[in-house]
């Protein structure tokens, strides 16, 4: 079971990194998920996650969501560019199956480049 865990390198855990990507990044959009993504100076990709009580209030609920994002970065990680991503779950996440929220997230993670580094034409990428 160890080696399927998810590294500590592997996940956000400041509260600056969150909020750095909450103003500054790039946005996909999904059904059930909103993800932002943004550059980072490590050698791989970071995983935050942010599952409020907005989307439902019972733990449990939130809990399945975190486990399936999870999941699904961790299958993703190692083709990832070396970006920090914040996942973000939408309220109809919690009626969705197991099987619609992973290839909805495994779908937008997939789409994630990384973006333009700051200064490469003369302006800065935000």
């Amino acid at each position: 079971m160890r080696a399927a865990a998810l590294p500590r390198d592997a996940r956000l855990r400041r509260a600056a990194d969150f909020a750095a990507l909450r103003n500054v990044s790039g946005r996909l959009g999904g059904r059930c998920f909103l993800v932002r993504f943004g550059n980072n100076s490590a050698d791989t990709a970071r995983l935050g996650l942010a599952i409020s009580k907005r989307c439902s209030k019972r733990a449990v609920d939130r809990n399945r969501i975190k486990r399936l994002a999870r999941e699904v970065f961790r299958r993703a990680r190692p083709d990832l560019p070396s970006v920090d991503i914040l996942v973000m779950a939408r309220d109809c996440a919690v009626e969705a199956t197991g099987a619609a929220l992973l290839a909805e997230l495994d779908t937008l993670l997939r789409r994630i480049k990384p973006l333009k580094p700051e200064g490469a034409d003369g302006t800065i990428a935000r």
